[in-house]
Formats: structure tokens, C-alpha cells, sequence
């Protein structure tokens, strides 16, 4: 089908025979005068039907067509200053390609509004609304400026395994799957692959990964199917070399939004400015002095909360800092392969956060054998259960590190959108495994 979209159509088209297609957006009927809004991926455009100018079989037809109907049109462009996008159709055929049921499920128009149960347990519906569709589009923007970047820094991409045999970082938060006669698991990332790339010459990876994480969460921030951009790269002397990396990763994904989705930013009425660098660093030590200058009393030694983060947030933001790094956190808190700081109680790990939320969690990771041992014995856990992954530390390892971005956190605050589900297609949470 040679067509054209909605937004292809320009003063160069008027008075020419064009085929458009699309979903019956909406319909007013006049009598002999009859509008259809014909909505495809790029908009709306107008079909103006008046009886005593078009085939009787054209108004036949326009008269049957329901709401949400899949429909081809050839007809004349004219210039019509009250069409959407300044243009109207005056078809010389009409073809349904699709009659949709009515009444329907879901309003896509948006002038009746629904629940979000509603709107995912009816998700194809509501993704025909241009607003919903558009969150999207910037999220498909912000995953290709990172790869830009990435790839413009010498990352290669690679693909990691999705069934694992053992934790990846040590926790029981697995989804057990049968796996022939052996026992394995969903990945909860590709941390122990992707750092085993490390002794193999491809020093700088990354991948779209796909995290399965479960944890009975019940809140609007939290997914047990989760994307992330996760990186490693080795050579590198300490964390502070994946810090710039990172720097540079989210000013390039969020300049790839500002220029690439300007319209979609339009249509939920978000302006979002590409932010400076670098990004502050505070200790960890540094965030609970915050915390205890504000009127709470956090524990040394244990992790920050939600409320901690959102308070530190608050403070950083009145500083005008949206993005900062947390770093050198408490070694006892963190998973087993990241690298001891100097100072042995501290670790050279580090968090980014975005509005109060961290988005990037990461570390220099351990490349000494021996003392990953170690410290695998004092998380208690199995070495034995790990060889396949420590086999890669016993010939030639370098010093290396990365980090793993959250990419729903990344686009739900970049957009101030309500729930984390609204930017996932098919969310799937504690109860819903369905569509």
C-alpha cells in the first residue's frame, strides 16, 4: 500500500490524489456532511464527505464505519485552515479494512477518562491515544542516544543470558523456572556475564538488558520485569572513570529527547533541558548529615530508605541539583564482587539519583581472585556456585566496573509521570501477568 502519513501531507499535496490509512478517530454527522478523523502514527487528518461531491458507494460506506475502524482512503488534498495540520481529504474511495466492536472498552480519544487497571487490562487501546503513544517515542529516543554514545565510545553490544543457573547477585528474589532436569532461574541481570567479558579483550560492553526481579512490591515505583542500559568497562582506575561515562550517557540520551520528540514533549506539555556536567558528588557519609540536618536519624551502616532518598532529594534540588551521585557506601551493604575502598569499611561503589530516586546503581568491581573468594564467604554464599563465573578471574583480569540504568525510572521522571507502568507497554507487577 502506497500511502502517506498524516504528517507527510504538505502545501506541495493540495489539489493531488493521496491514500491515506489509519483508525477512525472520531466521526460527526451531519446529515449530507460528514467528517471522519483519520488518526495514523504521526496524527490526525481530516476526511470531509459531502454527498452531492463523492460516489454514492463513498457515502454509503462513511455512513457504516465505526469508531476505532481500520480504513484506507484515496481522495484530493485541500487546504482547510480549521482541519488538524491544515488539510482535508475529499475521497473518492473509502475502504474498511477492519470494523472495530462498539461499544468500545476504552475511550482513546481521552475525554472520558479510565483507571489504570482499565487502561493496561485494554492496553492497545489506550496506546492508540497519541499522548500515551508519545511516552514511547521518548523512551525509544533516550535508548538511541544512548547508543549513540556508547557506541561512539568503542561499547560493543552484546546479549546476555535470560536463564541462569545461580543468583546473579546473591539475593533469593529468583523466579524459578523448569529447565530440563537441571534447576535455573530468570536473570536478575547480566552482572557476572557481563563481567566476565571483561578478561576477554571486549573491554567496553553494554546491552539492553531485561531484569526479573521477584519481589513483592505494591508500589507505583516498583516492576518485577524491569530494561536497563547495563554497561562495564575495564582498565579503568577507580569508580570515578564510570562516573564521567555515565555523565555523558544521560546528557546524550536526554539531548537525543529534546531533539528528537520535540512534538511528543508538546503533547504532555513537558520541556526538559539537557543538564549540565558534572553531576555533584556526595558521600555517603555526607547524605546522612543531610538527613540528620533535617530532622531525621538514619543508621550508619544500613541503606538509605525511600523517605531518605526522597528528603535528600528535596535538599539537593533546592540546590538545584536534580542529578547527583551518591557514592562510597558501606562495603557490608553491597553485593559481594564490589571493590573495598581505601579505607575497608567504605566500598568505591556509588548510586545516581534523578528528583529524590536513584535511577544507576554501580561500582568498581573486585578483579582479584582471591579476594573475591573472600568476600563470597563472607556474604555466605557457596563459592562452588559461582566457578563458572570465578573461572574467568583465575587467567588475567583487569580492573574494571559499570553500572546498570533503570530505563522505566529513567523515562517516569524525566517526565513526571504518575506510575512507573505508565512507561512499560505490558507492565508486569505482583498480580498482573495479563496482556
Amino acid at each position: 500500500m502506497d500511502r502517506k502519513y498524516s504528517n507527510e501531507i504538505t502545501s506541495k499535496d493540495n489539489g493531488k490524489s493521496v491514500t491515506v490509512a489509519g483508525w477512525v478517530h472520531d466521526i460527526r454527522d451531519l446529515g449530507n456532511l460528514r467528517f471522519l478523523l483519520i488518526r495514523d502514527r504521526t496524527g490526525i487528518i481530516q476526511v470531509t464527505i459531502i454527498k452531492k461531491y463523492v460516489p454514492e458507494k463513498v457515502f454509503k460506506t462513511s455512513g457504516k464505519v465505526s469508531k476505532e475502524s481500520v480504513v484506507k482512503i484515496e481522495g484530493k488534498i485541500k487546504t482547510e485552515k480549521k482541519a488538524p495540520g491544515g488539510y482535508e481529504i475529499i475521497p473518492s474511495m473509502i475502504e474498511v479494512l477492519s470494523y472495530a466492536d462498539s461499544p468500545l472498552p476504552l475511550d482513546p480519544t481521552g475525554k472520558i477518562s479510565a483507571n489504570m487497571d482499565t487502561r493496561l487490562d485494554n492496553r492497545v487501546i489506550d496506546l492508540r491515544r497519541e499522548e500515551i503513544r508519545g511516552i514511547f517515542k521518548i523512551r525509544n529516543a533516550a535508548i538511541e542516544g544512548g547508543r549513540k554514545y556508547l557506541q561512539s565510545e568503542r561499547f560493543i553490544e552484546i546479549h546476555s543470558p535470560r536463564i541462569i543457573s545461580t543468583s546473579s547477585e546473591g539475593g533469593t528474589e529468583l523466579f524459578p523456572i523448569a529447565y530440563f532436569e537441571k534447576e535455573a532461574f530468570l536473570a536478575q541481570s547480566p552482572q557476572l556475564y557481563k563481567q566476565m567479558m571483561m578478561s576477554t579483550g571486549l573491554d567496553r560492553v553494554y546491552e539492553i538488558a531485561t531484569y526479573f526481579r521477584a519481589e513483592e512490591h505494591k508500589t507505583i515505583w516498583h516492576l518485577n520485569e524491569i530494561t536497563a542500559i547495563d554497561c562495564e568497562m575495564a582498565f579503568i582506575k577507580n569508580e570515578e572513570n564510570i562516573l564521567r561515562v555515565i555523565e555523558n550517557l544521560i546528557s546524550s540520551m536526554v539531548k537525543e529527547v529534546v531533539e528528537k520528540t520535540a512534538n511528543e514533549l508538546d503533547k504532555i506539555n513537558k520541556k526538559i533541558e539537557v543538564p549540565s556536567i558534572p553531576f555533584v558528588r556526595i558521600q555517603y557519609d555526607e547524605a546522612l548529615q543531610i538527613l540528620e540536618k533535617n530532622g531525621m536519624n538514619p543508621t550508619w551502616g544500613e541503606d538509605l530508605t525511600t523517605e531518605h532518598e526522597k528528603k535528600i532529594g528535596e535538599v539537593m534540588e533546592d540546590n538545584g541539583h536534580e542529578l547527583y551521585f551518591i557514592t562510597k557506601y558501606p562495603l557490608k551493604i553491597k553485593p559481594f564482587y564490589t571493590m573495598p575502598s581505601e579505607e575497608p569499611k567504605y566500598s568505591n561503589s556509588f548510586d545516581l539519583v534523578f528528583k529524590g530516586r536513584e535511577i544507576i546503581s554501580g561500582s568498581q568491581r573486585i578483579h582479584d581472585y582471591n579476594l573475591l573468594i573472600k568476600r563470597i564467604k563472607e556474604k555466605k554464599l557457596n563459592p562452588s556456585n559461582f566457578k563458572f563465573y570465578l573461572d574467568a578471574f583465575k587467567f588475567g583480569m583487569p580492573p574494571h566496573g559499570g553500572f546498570g540504568l533503570g530505563i522505566e525510572r529513567f523515562v517516569t521522571l524525566l517526565l513526571n509521570l504518575p506510575n512507573i507502568r505508565e512507561a512499560v507497554l505490558f507492565p508486569r507487577d505482583r498480580k498482573r501477568l495479563d496482556p
